[in-house]
């Protein structure tokens, strides 16, 4: 089973990774991006055999370690 994660900051948390990524890109010409918001991605191979059971468990971890829940959102998906 593979567990998808998305982490992202939270509206409203500053992103200076994301406003010079988009600094960036203004400077190659990319004039049409207003803003970048930078995140993170994972992927984990899971030995387990119930989605349900495999979610629970890449939520626990996502808010024990994979993301800081006081400034990041997180989505998990779960491929059986």
């Amino acid at each position: 089973m593979k567990a998808r994660i998305h982490v992202t900051l939270k509206p409203g948390v500053l992103d200076p990774q994301g406003k010079t990524i988009a600094h960036a890109l203004g400077a190659l010409g990319f004039e049409s991006v207003e803003e970048v918001r930078q995140g993170k991605y994972l992927e984990l191979d899971l030995k387990e055999n119930d989605p349900e059971k495999a979610r629970e468990t890449v939520d626990e971890m996502c808010r024990k370690l994979l993301a800081n829940t006081v400034i990041e959102n997180y989505q998990v998906e779960i491929e059986a």
